[in-house]
């Protein structure tokens, strides 16, 4: 089977995509937001609530969004409704970007041990679930293939002080991302879990001393350099090319060497 034809200056060029998570112009998602569209793609993209949607709406013109739809992950069937949405107005998608997590501040700033069930569990729906949920709402929509990303960090794999609850959650979704991978890959739907180093994003500033995080991963990564957001989104609508077709299942540093310091 001969490889597919690349436009090397559009390799997006025909594809369509959902971008969820985009905050403000410091969130990881616009950083990808940028790049899928610099790379030739049509977007789709959502905002959390009416409080949001000043900040997205000028970020979605900006790269010519053709549907810029709500999505509160804890709101009964909007998820459904955006897929509902882009079923009707495209009938296909190419790649779909999760970057959604949360965990109630009380549950994060603790110990593991000490979490609330309830705080554990909503904090697996919307940073884990939802991206299962999603891979099931985009599979048909994917009848030609395409690619699933979530965002992760190092601390599911390693104790990361302040991290806390995430980092177990975290891990259940690299693992999800696995199995997805498998599952879906039969099907030429590829799926990767990015791992980015840390960045100064509103997310994260619900981290405690995050600036400390920062510093040290300044000093010790072998870059010697702290990731951007354009860092984030160029490697990863890099993976939404062809040229990537035969990579899927994996969680992908983009952190400068960090976690391979110990």
């Amino acid at each position: 089977m001969n490889a597919p034809t690349l436009n090397p200056a559009l390799p997006l060029a025909g594809k369509r995509g959902l971008v969820t998570g985009i905050a403000n112009a410091d969130s990881i998602a616009w950083g990808c937001a940028k790049a899928f569209r610099a790379m030739g793609a049509e977007l789709a993209v959502t905002y959390l609530n009416d409080k949001a949607l000043p900040h997205v709406e000028p970020l979605a013109r900006q790269v010519d969004a053709s549907l810029l739809m709500p999505l509160n992950l804890l709101n009964e069937g909007e998820l459904e409704a955006v897929f509902d949405r882009v079923t009707a107005e495209w009938g296909q998608l190419d790649f779909v970007l999760h970057s959604i997590a949360f965990a109630p501040r009380a549950d994060l700033h603790g110990r593991v041990t000490d979490c609330s069930r309830e705080g554990f569990l909503q904090a697996m729906d919307v940073s884990c679930w939802s991206f299962i949920r999603m891979a099931k709402l985009a599979e048909p929509l994917m009848a030609k293939g395409g690619a699933l990303f979530c965002m992760s960090y190092y601390g599911s794999q390693m104790v990361v002080e302040h991290y806390n609850m995430m980092g177990p959650v975290k891990a259940a979704l690299e693992s999800a991302t696995r199995y997805l991978a498998a599952e879906l890959g039969p099907q030429g739907i590829r799926v990767h879990a990015i791992s980015p180093g840390p960045l100064k994003t509103r997310a994260a500033s619900g981290i405690a001393e995050f600036d400390a995080l920062l510093d040290r991963a300044q000093s010790k990564a072998p870059a010697r350099s702290l990731v951007s957001i354009d860092d984030v989104g160029e490697a990863t609508a890099w993976l939404a090319t062809d040229a990537a077709r035969l990579m899927t299942g994996q969680t992908l540093y983009i952190d400068g060497g960090y976690h391979i310091i110990d």
